[in-house]
């Protein structure tokens, strides 16, 4: 790993982006050997505005929590992917929902394209995990936290009863990012 890993979550409030980027800073610093910032910013509106949080990785100390060259992006909505994209670094991850990102940005990094939100609908019944799905896909395509560690961290953050439904959510993304690779 470099010095820094940037991850970027993006989509629009209520998808749960700002709970990702702390479940991937929490897999990474807590349940992980690495140091972790996150930092979240979202429009003036709770709901619908474009939101994203960002995650820095490293094995060594973090002296900006800022992103500025972005190793892996997730774009849930059109919006956030418009908005967001072009801090993505030459040979990055670009990883859209093709439920919600018709068009699609060009640049130098990979692109992939995974209907992320109708899989959590089709599968498990609930969009609501669509954030959980993505988190196990960005795992399993970065390899920048174990799949045990961001377990951990997915399920000390869910309520007891939802223990289940998040454990195979988080497992879909790590088979679905298989078939991406």
């Amino acid at each position: 790993m470099s010095e820094r890993y940037e991850i970027r979550f993006s989509g629009s409030g209520g998808q749960g982006m700002i709970l990702a980027g702390i479940i991937m800073a929490e897999a990474a610093g807590i349940y992980g050997d690495k140091n972790a910032a996150q930092s979240q910013s979202y429009g003036p509106e709770s709901r619908g505005g474009a939101s994203k949080a960002e995650v820095i990785i490293s094995n060594q100390p973090i002296d900006y929590p800022k992103a500025t060259s972005i190793d892996c992006m997730l774009a849930m909505t059109q919006e956030a992917c418009t908005k967001y994209h072009y801090d993505v670094k030459e040979g990055g991850i670009l990883l859209i929902d093709t439920d919600e990102v018709k068009t699609v940005p060009q640049g130098k990094f990979r692109l992939l394209s995974f209907p992320i939100t109708s899989t959590a609908r089709e599968e498990l019944g609930k969009t609501i995990v669509a954030n959980i799905i993505s988190l196990g896909m960005i795992t399993e395509l970065t390899g920048i936290v174990t799949h045990e560690a961001i377990e951990k961290a997915v399920l000390s953050r869910v309520p007891p009863a939802f223990l289940e439904l998040n454990k195979k959510a988080l497992q879909i993304g790590f088979d679905k990012a298989k078939t991406l690779k």
